[in-house]
């Protein structure tokens, strides 16, 4: 995979990946600062920035950035994670240059007026509160707390409607000061355009970004919470998650655990929890499994949501399962069939260019390389039995789990 890479003269670093034809390019900035970054009073703070970078800048109101891109059909869009802020945008090839000076002025000059700031806080509280509603998605977060109690890692990346609603300008700005430096940030795209322009335009456009790195370390994990909590609500299924912590990005067992998830219980349908549990019990509608690298520490977890008579069902297979990952090698003809299963999902998904793109800003953010679709593969092909029992052991140790339960 041909990549090319720059670094500008305040330290932003560039990364492109060339297409040899195509209307549609694709850009984004990755940038190192999420919920897990704030502070005490700042719950939720990273989430509100992403949606005020929208609400106006010195050149701009909120209509006319979101009408700058619209007009032509673009797309403009952003998400925060943990330890991530995300800006991209996917437009036709002959809009690149209007999609990095909109991308830019959000990042650069956006003025964060407080009559916008109130409006979003309403927004965010709705978002809070729509949330909860759906206890699929309220489990993810709330196992992570579980796990990590109060350390940033287990709060809510949206926030409490108290924290969001005591959020002022003067966080903001004393956040941006804290995490947005260049160092932290990686402006990425793919696309049928020729690099020097990017180079040029990223110089004119991103060149008044505040170099260096970001001045707050972020507090390390000291202890995690692995026991049984239950929670009784008006809802017409159980909700179940069951697991422990996992390798983090850097961690030579990464892949070993992205490989065990996706065999374990990822997108396609001959997953091990698909098969047993759905398929051939019949007891389970949605049951999948989760891995989350962070920077220092990882989630690997299972979710099912099931009829609340068959919840106990549900759990012993379940751990019937993880009891034979931790028991068992794969054969080799079994590991072989998981390898090639996840290198063929792993090239399905780089033929979606936005996805591309976000992956490179994160591979350069996190790891300060690109590795190319040989060293990829080639690192999926040297995954050992070993390795995946160390991992099905470390995470899914027996007594030693957390879960969780919506009764």
């Amino acid at each position: 995979m041909e990549v090319l890479l720059h670094t500008l003269s305040n330290g932003l670093r560039l990364v492109h990946k060339p297409t040899a034809n195509g209307q549609v390019a694709h850009l984004g900035i990755t940038i190192n600062a999420g919920s897990r970054d704030e502070g005490p009073d700042e719950q939720g703070l990273a989430h509100f920035i992403e949606h005020c970078l929208f609400k106006g800048t010195k050149r701009r109101k909120a209509y006319h950035i979101l009408s700058r891109m619209d007009s032509v059909g673009a797309e403009l869009n952003a998400y925060t994670t943990k330890e991530e802020t995300v800006i991209y945008a996917s437009f036709l090839n002959t809009h690149f240059q209007r999609a990095m000076e909109v991308v830019s002025d959000i990042v650069c000059h956006s003025t964060f007026p407080e009559k916008e700031l109130a409006k979003e806080r309403d927004v965010i509280i709705d978002e809070i509160m729509s949330y909860q509603d759906s206890p699929a998605e309220l489990i993810f977060d709330d196992f992570e707390e579980l796990l990590y109690g109060q350390h940033p890692l287990g709060r809510n990346i949206l926030g409490t409607r108290e924290s969001v609603a005591g959020l002022k300008r003067s966080h903001i700005l004393h956040f941006l000061k804290r995490r947005y430096h260049t160092a932290e940030m990686v402006l990425s795209s793919v696309g049928h355009i020729d690099f020097r322009k990017i180079v040029r335009w990223a110089e004119r456009y991103f060149g008044d970004l505040q170099p260096g790195e970001a001045d707050t370390p972020r507090l390390p994990i000291s202890e995690v919470h692995l026991e049984r909590r239950e929670a009784e609500l008006d809802t017409f299924q159980a909700h179940l998650m069951i697991g422990g912590t996992a390798p983090d990005i850097h961690s030579p067992l990464r892949s070993a655990a992205v490989l065990m998830n996706n065999y374990l219980g990822g997108p396609a349908m001959n997953s091990r929890l698909n098969m047993n549990i759905r398929e051939r019990h019949g007891i389970a509608y949605n049951i999948e499994s989760a891995y989350t690298p962070y920077s220092d520490t990882g989630v690997l977890s299972i979710y099912l949501g099931t009829d609340k008579r068959l919840l106990a069902r549900s759990e012993k297979l379940v751990h019937k399962e993880l009891s034979a990952l931790r028991q068992k090698k794969l054969s080799p003809t079994t590991l072989h069939r998981a390898k090639e299963q996840l290198k063929g999902q792993l090239a399905l998904a780089s033929e979606g260019g936005a996805n591309l793109m976000q992956a490179l800003g994160k591979s350069l953010l996190n790891h300060g390389r690109i590795d190319t679709t040989e060293e990829i593969l080639k690192e999926i092909d040297s995954i050992t039995p070993m390795q995946v029992l160390e991992v099905a052991n470390s995470c899914f140790e027996e007594g030693k789990m957390g879960v969780l339960v919506y009764r």
